[in-house]
């Protein structure tokens, strides 16, 4: 019997948390009024059956091409421009919201700082933490709005909000793992007497290089995804001609653009895991 009592809320927990999910579930499926009937019924179908066809076939003239084309070279220079300037801010950043590296582990084992220099220390690391935090909390459409009231129209805000949201991101996921590097070289590092400088540089920023390279091709194929919906506020690339198109009712127009989007993603990608393979 005892063990019995023992092992029941064992049992039972998981079984408030599917409960709990599903209550979630139900909330949230209420809250946003999703009509799947309405969606899969008969009229839902055919209205977008209508908008498909109207879709086909796509612009091929000329013109429609050369936009496509020149959109599509605007919206990958702001997504690679973009992450560049993410991992300019991300990068520093990720050394100040490092515990291990401003006032605790392995560095500081041997020579701890006094009590002042340790709360300037915490201090930094806090300060580095709520930049982050703010930085990605944030999304990238919300921060081209921003810029483009700053900076005007154009291509310079949709690199301006890729490069301070995807910083956040980047700094939060560099400083993990800088936090998760193998102490032992460190250690022997520090044996030989070396400056907790010459630890960074030659025991922690070699072991955490290969997972930035990772962590920012990965984040680059995400930004060339963002930097397509830019133009919806005015921040160029292909977002901005899909935006008018809609507006104007030109459906071969944006299967155009939507066919470019897609060339360039694809290009992207493999782009990307060709550079990951090689680098990483």
């Amino acid at each position: 019997m005892a063990r019995g009592a023992v092992a029941r809320p064992g049992r039972a927990a998981p079984l408030l948390v599917g409960v709990g999910f599903a209550a979630l579930l139900a909330w949230s499926w209420h809250g946003t009024a999703v009509d799947l009937p309405g969606l899969f019924g008969g009229e839902g179908l055919r209205q977008v059956a209508t908008y498909v066809v109207k879709l086909f076939p796509p612009d091929l003239s000329a013109g429609a091409w050369r936009d496509a084309a020149t959109g599509a070279v605007e919206t990958f220079a702001i997504s690679l421009i973009g992450s560049l300037l993410a991992v300019c801010v991300g990068l520093p950043l990720s050394l100040l919201a490092t515990r291990t590296l401003l006032y605790r582990g392995i560095l500081f084992e041997a020579r701890r700082p006094g009590p002042g220099a340790r709360a300037v220390r915490v201090a930094l690391y806090a300060a580095g933490k709520a930049v982050l935090n703010l930085l990605r909390t944030i999304p990238e459409i919300v921060w081209a709005l921003i810029f483009v009231f700053m900076v005007g129209l154009g291509p310079f805000p949709g690199v301006l909000a890729l490069g301070f949201h995807t910083g956040g991101v980047l700094g939060k996921l560099f400083g993990e793992v800088l936090e998760d590097v193998d102490p032992a070289p460190l250690e022997a590092l520090q044996a030989t007497g070396a400056s907790r400088f010459a630890i960074l540089v030659y025991g922690v920023l070699p072991q955490a290089l290969p997972q930035f390279v990772s962590y920012a091709l990965y984040r680059w194929e995400v930004n060339i995804r963002a930097a397509a919906m830019m133009g919806f506020v005015g921040a160029g690339g292909l977002g901005q001609r899909i935006h008018i198109a809609i507006s104007l009712f030109q459906e071969h127009q944006l299967m155009t653009l939507i066919l470019a989007i897609y060339a360039i993603v694809t290009l992207v990608d493999a782009l990307s895991a060709f550079l990951r393979a090689r680098l990483v």
